[in-house]
């Protein structure tokens, strides 16, 4: 697994659109004053082409354009990390035009998004063999405070935070709007994490993962490389990192259940399942618990949920591809990345 060199101090931060852009409220001034943060902490900053852009179907621009805007600006020398812009909804279509062999030949350049991201974070580290981070995107850091996970993302990418675990609080429903386009998170739920079978649990191994709405598109394609990775890496073990956005309760069972009968878990020492969109939705007696622990059960390996990873904010930056050791013990989550 290659590791990018970490964020160097007096470094430049460069930003891309392969999903959505910042064209729009509250993203767009929640942008921009992130850039203005970046400054202030010493920061120089480089945009990419699509950043403000928004006439493209679900992505920022064309998915040419944005798979060019992305192999350009990966194996240019005029950044040292790439943070995405946001999110999006058909970032599957610019993977054709994202040229893997060039970067792959590249100095690797960590980059950073989540959601709709899942296409490139994820293949990033199975057709490439390079680690990047499952963390926020780039309007998240002109929260007028940081939220700590930003101090931790940040922390990831500079090479001073090795370490993270879950946060006190989470936000179900979010103030950010176009009139408040700067407010920190809601905070006004309690972290409450599930351990399955039981309530302690460690182990290792690569974390592997990402949103699974997209990750359930890109099975049995040409870019699905999961057996390639689970053979390069069967020694360490898989633990599977995965949360979902628009998928309901249904919707993530039969996710699940395609991934595993398509042999993706077959290296798998575990699972941290985030908290999903639809959390506390029930369904014909199916509810965000067993439409998870139904299908892994057989796996016989540990099962840690409501995670802080993915939609429902904070979240923890999660290096993809990157080997890591998983302790829950006393209600609590820790992941320490060792780099191996």
């Amino acid at each position: 697994m290659r590791y990018p060199k970490f964020l160097p101090k007096n470094g430049t931060i460069g930003f891309v659109a392969p999903a959505f852009g910042c064209d729009t409220e509250p993203y767009k001034t929640a942008f921009e004053n992130s850039l203005k943060t970046w400054d202030r902490m010493g920061y120089k900053t480089h945009l990419g082409p699509n950043v403000y852009a928004g006439c493209g179907l679900g992505i920022s621009n064309t998915p040419e354009k944005c798979g060019s805007e992305l192999t350009e600006e990966y194996c240019s020398d005029a950044s040292d990390v790439l943070i995405s812009c946001g999110g999006g909804e058909l970032m599957c279509e610019v993977i054709p035009y994202m040229d893997f062999e060039r970067m792959k030949a590249a100095e690797p350049k960590w980059f950073m998004g989540y959601s709709d991201n899942t296409n490139f974070t994820f293949l990033s580290a199975t057709i490439m063999d390079t680690a990047a981070v499952y963390g926020p995107c780039a309007a998240a850091f002109g929260m007028e405070t940081w939220h700590e996970s930003l101090n931790d993302a940040y922390g990831v990418l500079s090479g001073k935070v090795n370490a993270v675990s879950n946060y006190d609080m989470w936000e179900k429903e979010s103030l950010k709007d176009e009139d408040h386009p700067l407010v920190p998170y809601n905070l006004t739920e309690g972290t409450v994490l599930v351990c399955y079978p039981d309530d302690l649990c460690v182990m290792g191994g690569r974390l592997l993962g990402g949103c699974l709405d997209t990750l359930a598109n890109l099975v049995g394609t040409k870019y699905d490389k999961v057996k390639e990775f689970n053979n390069r890496y069967y020694k360490d073990g898989v633990i599977w990192f995965l949360e979902a956005c628009d998928l309901n309760v249904m919707s993530i069972r039969r996710a699940l259940f395609q991934l595993r009968e398509a042999g993706w878990f077959e290296e798998a020492k575990g699972f941290i399942i985030g908290r999903p969109l639809c959390f506390g939705e029930e369904a014909f007696g199916l509810n965000q618990y067993n439409a998870v622990t139904d299908i892994l059960d057989p796996l016989g390996v540990p099962v840690i949920m409501d995670a802080d990873i993915g939609h429902l904010a904070p979240m923890m930056p999660i290096i993809c591809g990157g080997s890591a050791k998983v302790v829950y013990a006393g209600g609590s989550l820790g992941i320490t990345y060792t780099f191996e």
